[in-house]
């Protein structure tokens, strides 16, 4: 091509898309001094978008990662948001989606936070993809102090770059990051599975939507599955058991294998078991992946959205709907009526959590080490927490850990993180015994052990330690393990 020819390619490409040509650099100032004039959002990355999805975040539609670009995740959240709502779900901004997001604008979009010690600390150099070599190490964790703090404050990592240019991120930098308003919760009484959409919209008991999330949702080779099941158990930061005989083969991999938890573990952060044996919704260790990702028949959530989810479900009595391509949610609750609780206390509290610089935002349980893990179940006997812990091979379970206390702020608005926790002594749970499925095959040991201790329970939290690095042992087709 000649230099005039190319010159004249270049002023087409000017003419056509000058939105994309001179697009506006993407920076704290922006993100909070965007305004919307009418018009869908801008494509590519914008301030725009990015103030947006703070927006449809703090609401409980899940934009998936903050990252300011105009994608699909963003767009099915928009949707999500106007179905929500009773607009036409379109998935397009206009100046009424944007009016009923304004009351989750109060206060800051962008706060000051200051890396810790602990935040460069306890990071995993690499994870392998192979699964043998995953069970021989003792954590999944996060490989980058940019992939735990974007998952903290549920930004895209590549994005903590874009607000922070040229700065390094050690033990005592302050750095720009989002600003998302503490976890909602609720009761929820139905899960919709919406395969058509790869949304997953959780509902109260009175047919209000609470939250609405991205998902990934089986794939054309394992698909999720049909009809209508069960929560039956919460686990959080789970180990996952691996067994070829029962779901997919990964690798060369022959044998029953334990990985170890951690949020780059093939179950992410949760577990959240049905009824159905072996399928779940659970975490991801590529959450800006949703929608290109396929999965072995499991509904992936990110890490984030799967924790706040887990709080709000109740095993032996919410219901997780698979619908169909052709059928949607609409189908089934028919047109919106009214906002939960839940969603209105998050409207009025937006401002006031902002405004504190992030102070509701809690620190996930997967950005913290991994907590010493419990004695093991003791057939016909108790689950215990002993005051020593000794490793053990079998996922062992104790009821809900108290929740993290909120980040505190100084007076310049940066964040404090919370400190750790105080032990707690569990308490005693009697086991019931093993469920059986319909084909004979026993339940995977987590699932199994999750299970005998959610009686009574709303969450359990599963909290492994360090292990020994596993050897592969042999298959007898007898254990059934979790898809992911």
């Amino acid at each position: 091509m000649t230099a005039p020819s190319r010159l004249a390619a270049l002023a087409a490409l000017l003419l056509i898309q000058p939105a994309l040509a001179f697009a506006a650099p993407v920076t704290p100032e922006a993100i909070e001094s965007a305004t919307y004039g009418g018009g869908p959002l801008p494509p590519g990355q914008s301030a725009l978008t990015a103030k947006a999805q703070v927006m449809l975040d703090r609401a409980g539609t899940s934009p998936g990662v903050i990252d300011g670009i105009n994608g699909g995740m963003s767009r099915s959240a928009i949707a999500a948001f106007e179905r929500r709502s009773g607009l036409p779900a379109d998935g397009q901004m206009d100046p009424a989606v944007w009016a009923a997001l304004l009351p989750f604008a109060g206060g800051a979009m962008i706060t000051d936070y200051t890396i810790t010690d602990a935040d460069v600390s306890e990071l995993t150099q690499h994870i392998p993809n192979d699964y043998l070599e995953k069970a021989n190490m003792t954590s999944l964790g996060y490989t980058s102090v940019a992939e735990k703090l974007g998952e903290r404050f549920h930004m895209d990592e590549k994005f903590i770059g874009v607000l922070n240019p040229g700065v390094a991120l050690t033990a005592g930098t302050t750095i720009k990051v989002i600003a998302p308003s503490k976890p909602l919760r609720a009761k929820v009484a139905r899960i919709f599975i919406e395969k058509a959409t790869n949304r997953v919209a959780a509902y109260d008991a009175e047919g209000h939507m609470v939250v609405n999330y991205p998902a990934t949702i089986g794939s054309a080779e394992t698909p999720s599955p049909s009809g209508t099941h069960t929560v039956r158990a919460v686990a959080m930061n789970p180990e996952y058991t691996y067994n070829p005989s029962i779901n997919f083969t990964q690798g060369e991999n022959k044998s029953v294998l334990t990985l170890p938890p951690g949020p780059n573990g093939p179950v992410g952060t949760v577990w959240i078991a049905l009824t159905k044996p072996t399928y779940g919704l659970h975490g991801t260790p590529t959450p800006s992946r949703l929608f290109v990702n396929e999965s072995h028949g499991c509904v992936r959530l990110t890490n984030w959205d799967a924790e706040e989810l887990a709080h709000m479900v109740q095993p032996g009595v919410t219901s997780v709907e698979f619908l169909e391509k052709g059928t949607t949610i609409a189908d089934i609750m028919g047109e919106a009526s009214g906002v939960s609780k839940s969603v209105q206390a998050a409207a009025s509290s937006a401002a006031s959590v902002a405004t504190q610089g992030g102070a509701g935002v809690a620190v996930l349980a997967s950005s913290r080490a991994p907590a010493p893990r419990p004695a093991d179940l003791v057939a016909g006997g108790a689950v215990t927490q002993p005051a020593t812990v000794t490793p053990a091979a079998t996922p062992a379970v104790t009821t809900s850990a108290s929740p993290a206390a909120p980040s505190a702020a100084t007076s310049s608005g940066a964040l404090i993180p919370p400190a750790a926790p105080a032990a707690t002594t569990a308490p005693t749970v009697v086991p019931p015994a093993p469920t059986v499925p319909a084909d004979g095959s026993a339940t995977d040991p987590l699932s199994a052990a999750v299970e005998a201790a959610t009686t009574g329970a709303d969450v359990v939290v599963t909290e492994p330690s360090a292990t020994t690095p596993l050897l592969p042992v042999p298959t007898d087709g007898a254990a059934a393990t979790a898809g992911n």
